[in-house]
């Protein structure tokens, strides 16, 4: 039986789910490994987690120095974080995180460090806890060229989401999120597309070789969702999600997270609450659908012990650094989508004629154009769709639509094609 000896960085929920899963349940040892915590860095104790007579040091860059395999990173943030991987590499110890934003923000300096040193860093349970997306792309869909990752990425903003779908308002929603745990006290971080942004952007690195952090890319939250957007929907066939994309075009790569309609049918449409989801579109084997729990202690853990049981068994490596030149990113203002306006617009003579140049100015081609009953303070909602345009032209169009002086509120969703 191969003995793996670990000390645990950070003494959060995560980190107590993991201690209290390799010690309750002892799912290690059922593997053929026994995975030993040697040691814990921490500043202060858990009084929801006992750790016997597991030494402790208050020091966490006192772990890297001790008689262990691994490094378990759970601390978070990015700056701390970084130092103490850094440091661990530099000692000859593994490294296991479910850290995100430290691997987006510094993945390529780690992971070179790592090459350095011959030793790995794992992270699976960075991107969607415990749904196995990393291995899944590093391992046994190596063979395949993956022309596409898509996905809702966060269970946040996809319970905030399905929540409205079934008739409460954003501000109720978020409020539920954040009782049940779902949502932290600031819930910027997720329902303005950085949490996304950070998995999408590690996927695209597994997928494609791009860098950690990459350049920049196009990032939109939920907050300007409403309740009328998902009539709208409904009544269409549609669903509302917010949807993370890596994707090939040519020689480069685009990349964005943003809210989209999309076929209510679809695999991802279908995908409600917390759990997160992804699709891969592959040359060999087709689509691929992944979905899972995106978050909790039990789910990360899960994450986690699968690194250390590909540790344990040694057949988990880094990707190797591509050799190709540096991946280029789309740039955002020529994707092209079919695109839904929303408009409140005052309710006087020659309004529609104003609002349909504005689109005949750029170019773009009108499917629909739907008046919906009046608002409450006597404003008409106008909802049109339009044909294929890009997203420079739509751009400029809201633009154009805000300055008008019979609009008082307009906004735009793309239309994800499936393809």
């Amino acid at each position: 039986m191969t003995e793996l000896k670990v000390g645990i960085c950070g003494w959060g929920n995560v980190a107590t789910g993991l201690y209290e899963a390799l010690h309750g349940e002892k799912i290690a040892q059922l593997a053929d490994c026994k995975i030993s915590v040697t040691c814990i860095g921490a500043r202060r104790d858990n009084p929801r987690c006992d750790y016997g007579d597991t030494e402790v040091f208050r020091d966490i860059f006192d772990i890297p120095e001790q008689d262990i395999d691994v490094v378990i990173e759970l601390i978070g943030g990015v700056e701390i974080a970084r130092e103490l991987i850094l440091k661990a590499i530099a000692q000859g110890k593994h490294v296991v995180t479910a850290n995100k934003a430290v691997i987006y923000n510094h993945g390529d300096e780690i992971f070179d460090a790592a090459r350095a040193q011959g030793v790995q860093v794992l992270f699976e349970a960075s991107v969607c806890a415990g749904t196995p997306i990393v291995k899944l792309m590093q391992n046994e869909l190596g063979g395949n060229k993956i022309s596409k990752v898509s996905g809702m990425l966060n269970g946040t903003s996809n319970f905030i989401l399905s929540s409205m779908e079934e008739g409460m308002s954003f501000d109720e929603a978020l409020t539920i999120a954040q009782e049940e745990g779902y949502a932290e006290p600031d819930p910027s971080f997720d329902i303005e597309g950085m949490d996304a942004a950070h998995k999408i952007g590690i996927l695209a690195y597994l997928a494609y070789g791009s860098s950690l952090p990459p350049a920049h890319f196009y990032v939109e939250g939920i907050t300007n969702i409403a309740s009328t957007d998902f009539q709208y929907a409904k009544n269409h066939k549609l669903a509302l999600k917010h949807l993370a994309v890596a994707k090939l075009v040519d020689d480069a790569v685009e990349m964005r997270v943003h809210p989209v309609l999309m076929d209510e049918k679809s695999s991802l449409a279908s995908l409600q609450g917390v759990r997160n989801g992804i699709e891969l579109d592959t040359n060999l084997v087709g689509k691929v659908h992944l979905a899972g729990s995106g978050a909790g202690r039990e789910s990360t853990a899960s994450g986690l012990i699968s690194d250390l049981m590909s540790l344990a068994r040694s057949n988990n490596k880094l990707p190797s650094r591509p050799d190709h030149p540096p991946v280029k990113i789309v740039e955002f203002s020529s994707s092209i989508f079919k695109y839904y306006f929303y408009l409140e617009v005052d309710d006087e003579l020659g309004a529609a004629a104003s609002i349909t140049s504005c689109f005949a100015k750029y170019g773009i081609s009108l499917e629909s154009i739907i008046q919906e009953d009046h608002l409450q303070n006597n404003k008409a909602p106008i909802i049109i769709t339009t044909d294929s345009t890009s997203e420079k032209n739509a751009q400029a169009t809201l633009e154009e639509l805000s300055n008008l002086s019979p609009v008082s509120s307009s906004k735009l969703i793309r239309i994800e094609r499936d393809s």
